[in-house]
């Protein structure tokens, strides 16, 4: 049977200089190319702006990690979260063409009415919580069930 290296710790970024890996030597380099090219050309003041902005990103998307992700990543899920819904409900309503198939195909399906939802009292909250805390052995209005001597005796009845 022939043997294959399986790669380790394949979320850790390859370091070229010390502790800075490539993205963030290319993110400082690209910054400190910029920031040149403001400082040759440009006014004081616009060398001091662009050193600010400019910099602060670069550092910013170089350095900075949220719940262990790098920052561009972040900022990539708050735009996909932005753009897409949290809630998603999918409504099928068939078209006049799809209810002439289905009924020539003997299988007419009828949309279900919508249902309203029940609404959940205290008492009812109370005994699911009561039938998850005792493993299920509480069992809503008959009370405590003890089963094969399972449940200790000092419960209440």
């Amino acid at each position: 049977m022939q043997q294959f290296v399986v790669p380790q710790f394949i979320d850790v970024e390859d370091k070229i200089l010390g502790p800075i890996t490539t993205r963030q030597f290319l993110i400082l380099l690209v910054a400190g190319i910029i920031i040149f090219l403001a400082y040759r050309f440009g006014d004081f003041w616009v060398f001091v702006s662009t050193l600010a902005i400019v910099g602060g990103l670069a550092l910013i998307f170089s350095f900075v990690k949220i719940n262990g992700q790098p920052f561009h990543y972040f900022i990539l899920n708050i735009l996909q979260t932005a753009r897409k819904p949290g809630l998603r409900i999918w409504n099928k309503s068939y078209t006049k063409d799809e209810l002439e198939f289905l009924r020539k195909a003997g299988t007419e399906k009828v949309a279900p009415s919508p249902k309203e939802a029940k609404k959940a009292g205290r008492r009812h909250i109370r005994d699911l919580s009561l039938i998850v805390n005792t493993g299920g052995y509480y069992s809503g209005a008959n009370g405590l069930q003890r089963e094969n001597n399972k449940m200790p005796n000092n419960l209440p009845k």
